[in-house]
Order: structure tokens, then sequence, then C-alpha cells
């Protein structure tokens, strides 16, 4: 992503999130996984402060609220995402601890020092990996965890296709150990890192977005840009399928030190 002329691949941010204003993730992912890694994190008391960044219209972040019994704010730059958010935790009774905000991710609204967790995931390529580690390790608390979601090759090659592909979107995709030791750096122990399943990209992810296109073409019947979307995310599905065995999501947690 390109924050600087706010463009995705080409794409209008603001288009691209009113067409996942209608799904309930934005990424690939599941409640699972978020369970999985939400288990490498200990000390969440009742009065845990918790930041979800780059939260989207909150999935994820419902998830973790019915599994925590502290304090979460979501934070995410398009209000779009923020109103469901909000909507959806009044809806799961959750609006007296759970509560999402308009921000930028590269300047966030919290004291240092002052969050227990800082959760993210598929949103921290934004600002990216190493830049977005770094600067937000300063919000946290001693021993205070981050998890965050990230695409990673799994091999120290690829072919040609899927490598131009993501260089195109994000050249900071790296392996697994490159991430790890990223982290390591930037003052965390890496408590743990594992592989998202394929049916977080599947089930989850790309099998919802058939609804959400139809309901972007009813709402923008004549917009060749929309068109045009959609043909870039069904060419990014059948490379998903054709390369899946090279890259994917990996969850990171670490602990700060």
């Amino acid at each position: 992503m390109n924050n600087n002329n706010n463009t995705i691949y080409g794409f209008d941010v603001n288009l691209i999130c009113d067409f996942f204003l209608n799904t309930k993730r934005q990424g690939p992912g599941s409640p699972d996984v978020t369970l999985k890694a939400l288990s490498f994190i200990d000390n969440l008391s009742d009065t845990a402060q918790i930041a979800d960044i780059g939260c989207g219209t909150g999935g994820q972040t419902m998830v973790l609220a019915q599994n925590v019994s502290g304090t979460i704010t979501g934070l995410d730059f398009f209000s779009g995402f923020i109103d469901k958010f909000n909507l959806d935790a009044l809806k799961l009774n959750l609006q007296n601890r759970v509560k999402g905000i308009v921000g930028s991710m590269d300047n966030l609204p919290f004291e240092k020092e002052s969050l227990d967790l800082i959760w993210s995931e598929g949103a921290i390529y934004n600002i990216g990996f190493e830049r977005g580690i770094n600067e937000w390790r300063d919000y946290l608390k001693p021993n205070g965890y981050i998890a965050v979601s990230e695409s990673s090759w799994f091999t120290e090659k690829r072919p040609a296709e899927i490598h131009d592909f993501w260089m195109q979107g994000y050249q900071e995709i790296d392996t697994i150990p490159v991430k790890v030791a990223q982290m390591q750096r930037a003052g965390y122990l890496p408590v743990a890192s594992f592989v998202l399943p394929e049916k977080c990209w599947t089930e989850h992810y790309y099998q919802p977005l058939s609804e959400a296109r139809k309901l972007m073409l009813k709402k923008y019947p004549h917009n060749e840009t929309v068109k045009k979307l959609i043909e870039f995310q069904h060419l990014e599905e059948a490379l998903y399928n054709k390369y899946k065995g090279f890259y994917g999501y990996v969850f990171y947690i670490g602990k700060k030190i």
C-alpha cells in the first residue's frame, strides 16, 4: 500500500474501504486463529488496556473482547469501518469496554507505556512491519505484548510471477526468520510465530468476498474502476491458489523487554 497517494495497487483507498465495508474481515484470518494468537499472551487482567490497530470493521476485535476482560480500543482511518465497529460492539453488549475511534496508525492517540497489548491483524503493512513494531513499542508497558499478522514468504526463492506481484504491492514482504529477527532487534522477546491455515484465505476471506462484489456492482453498476478492482481481486485469488506454497500470512507475537 502506498499511503503517500492513498492508493493500493493504483486503486483509491476510499473505494477499497467502501468495498470491504460489506465484509466481516478485511483480510485472511479466522476466530480460531485470533484465539490461538491470544493463547500466547498472559497477564491480561480486567484492567488491561488493549489497542487493535487497523481494526477494520472489528471482526477479530469482537472475538478478542469475548475472550478477555480488559478494555479494547479499535483504531482505523476509515470512519465507515468505525461506525460499523461501534454498532457491532453495541449489538454484542460490549460497548462499555470496546470502542472504535478514527485515527492513524502512524500517529497513535495513546499515552506512552499505557497499553498491555497491541493487536493488528493484516494491517501493519500500511506503514510497514519494521516501522510499526518499532514505533508502537513505545506505547506498550514493560512486558506488554504485540501480536500482528503479516504477509511472509515461506521459501527463500519463489517464481517470478508471484515475486513481482508482491514487490509491486508490498516490498517489505520477507521470510519468517527475517521477520522474527526484526522483532527481536526492535526490543521484543519473540514469543511465537505460526502460519495461518489455508482456510483463513479460502473459507474466511475469499468466499465471503463474492457477496461483497455483488453489493458493490449493484451500488456502482457503471463504474469501470469498480469492475477493475473486482478483476484484480480475482487475479489475487488465482495467484494465491497457484502459489500458496510460497507465501501466506504469519502471526508474530512478541513481548516488550
